[in-house]
């Protein structure tokens, strides 16, 4: 038999090899077995080579979650389900968050009469530093407009406002203020949805993207209506809308769970735009993203997890931010991971997260921002109700 290989001599490389020991060193048997140890040397030599060249050279990046971020929260506040988060040009991180999500025994302390030291639901939009400190924070209703029932999207557009949707049911109408929470502009208005092809009225917008070369807002409209629809970004004029494929949408209830499914189904989840002018659609329900030109027009569509039944596949996504955003990351809320994929043709690279309670795990995680970094920011809705930020272990962009 030939002698086993040794760690260490698979550690010291080829060298070791040209000697291998024999007990009958010069006979028939001897030469036979040094041949034999050679190839048992050479194949453990080789697979450890090809061990570490895959270590070396997985692809698209990786991430390690950051349990110390964000900071504890000022003045006995708590996060409740935590819609929606976005990234601005210094690296602070937006939230939009349901306060009205939390339990009575979490707002104890709010209640009246108060049962608990703890705790005081936070205002729905907060801005972090990058350190994880609270900056500032607003939002709820007030007067000249109507603030959603349940909280979902947040965007900053590069004129610094900041966009506002909500899912609730009579949600149908998207807020704009200034950083500081000066209400500035509604567009649509609450009430009963009136079909996707009402050019005034939304239906429970999800997800905000902005073309700020043609001053354009995309919504991704959304969990009662079934398309994407573009406004001007000052009056809120209609320019264009579609659903899936680039048709025309319709409101018939489509089959669920189909990546073929003619019309996207509910919710319409997120909508962003590349740098090459290609805009990203999550049809969540179908679990698949579409991309399509700014016109409208349908590209391509990659699928994911197609058996994934429940809440659907295909969340959100960012784009990595390098500068030919190489890489989408993107989340999957029904199996609670986070997707690493080539941008170019949708392939999956990795994965990281899982579900679970612990730090570095999800309960449905539900929406992404990236930092300039390369820093990852997920949130959590259903009792999950947290902000979570993951750094890149192999580089930043």
């Amino acid at each position: 038999m030939p002698e086993a290989v040794s760690a260490a001599e698979v550690a010291a490389g080829p060298g070791c090899f040209l000697a291998p020991r024999s007990r009958k060193f010069g006979s028939k048997w001897g030469e036979r077995h040094m041949r034999r140890g050679w190839i048992v040397r050479y194949v453990f030599a080789a697979f450890a080579l090809l061990m570490d060249f895959g270590s070396a050279h997985a692809e698209g990046p990786a991430f390690k979650v950051d349990p110390n971020w964000p900071k504890p929260l000022p003045n006995n506040w708590i996060l409740g389900q935590v819609a929606s988060v976005a990234v601005d040009e210094k690296g602070h991180v937006w939230i939009n968050q349901r306060l009205n999500s939390l339990t009575i025994d979490e707002k104890g302390a709010f209640v009246t009469p108060r049962r608990s030291k703890c705790c005081i639901p936070a205002p729905s939009i907060i801005e972090f530093d990058p350190e994880g400190n609270v900056v500032q924070a607003w939002g709820g209703p007030g007067e000249g407009y109507e603030w959603p029932k349940q909280e979902h999207g947040i965007m900053l557009d590069p004129r610094g406002r900041v966009w506002v949707a909500g899912n609730g049911e009579a949600d149908g109408q998207v807020l704009t203020f200034t950083r500081d929470g000066k209400f500035l502009k509604q567009f649509g208005h609450a009430g009963p949805n009136n079909g996707s092809l009402d050019p005034t009225q939304f239906g429970q917008v999800a997800d905000f993207a902005y073309d700020a070369g043609a001053n354009e807002a995309y919504f991704a409209d959304g969990y009662g209506n079934h398309r994407v629809i573009v406004l001007d970004g000052d009056t809120g004029a209609l320019k264009r809308l579609w659903g899936a494929y680039g048709k025309p949408p319709t409101d018939i209830k489509p089959e669920g769970y189909n990546t073929q499914a003619p019309q996207f189904g509910n919710p319409v989840h997120c909508v962003k735009i590349a740098n090459d002018g290609l805009v990203y659609v999550c049809d969540r329900l179908n679990n698949r993203v579409q991309v399509f030109r700014k016109d409208g027009t349908f590209v391509k569509q990659f699928v994911f997890e197609p058996e994934t039944r429940g809440s659907g596949s295909t969340w959100d996504i960012a784009f990595w931010p390098d500068a030919q955003q190489t890489y989408l990351i993107m989340v999957d809320g029904a199996n609670n991971e986070m997707r690493v994929l080539r941008r170019s043709d949708g392939v999956v690279v990795s994965t990281f997260g899982r579900s679970g309670r612990m730090a570095g795990e999800f309960h449905w995680v539900h929406m992404l921002a990236v930092d300039k970094a390369g820093n990852v920011f997920t949130t959590e809705v259903d009792n999950g109700k947290r902000l979570q930020k993951w750094i890149p272990t192999n580089g930043a962009p």
